[in-house]
């Protein structure tokens, strides 16, 4: 990246020292006080918490404050699409962005995840590690996408999904539900017969 990290911000009632890695840590309160918009710009970098609520919020007061927010995406990602893409994205390595992508803002894709061509990505997303999103498909704001998951073509993701790790996805999904991967089976020692562990 261009950018060279100056500090670090957390708000105040989580701040345990004054440094971190080095740097300064301030309280978020203080950040355009010590670090005007005017000469700083400000990455978001929260995970998760609340279905990304926490990121949101905070992504919100930096907007609001007037700051720039510049995206992360490694320079070992396969980046092909060539649509406008949002603001303070975090796009690492190993990710196959396909042609025509459209991703909002706010959103982490972590290592290794295969994006399809004409897929969207709403804001404040997070999407783990390995996940397969076939062409066409909508991924909904908020949502959350666990490790080798798969989403089949042509589908819609409802805002605020929770989608487990190995779940296989091959329809739509409604706002706010939960879609985890299904039991193994297990073999009965006694007999050939599968049940459900």
């Amino acid at each position: 990246s261009e950018y060279e990290v100056v500090a670090f911000a957390v708000e105040s009632e989580f701040k345990k020292a004054d440094l971190f890695c080095g740097l300064p840590l301030i309280d978020f309160q203080e950040l355009s006080d010590k670090y005007p918009s005017t000469t700083h710009d400000v990455f978001v970098s929260v995970g998760y918490t609340d279905m990304n609520r926490v990121r949101e919020r905070l992504y919100n007061l930096a907007k609001e404050q007037g700051y720039h927010l510049p995206n992360y995406i490694s320079s070992k990602c396969n980046f092909l699409t060539q649509e406008p893409i949002g603001d303070n994205n975090f796009i690492l390595e190993d990710n196959t962005i396909q042609p025509f992508v459209k991703i909002g803002s706010n959103n982490v894709l972590w290592s290794g995840n295969h994006i399809g061509h004409d897929v969207k990505i709403e804001d404040h997303c997070f999407i783990t590690s390995q996940a397969v999103i076939s062409g066409f498909t909508t991924i909904g704001h908020h949502s959350f996408l666990g490790v080798n998951c798969t989403l089949r073509d042509d589908i819609k993701i409802g805002p605020y999904s929770l989608i487990g790790a190995g779940a296989s996805i091959m329809h739509s999904t409604n706002e706010a539900d939960v879609y985890l991967a299904p039991k193994p089976f297990k073999m009965d020692k006694k007999s050939t017969d599968l049940k459900i562990s």
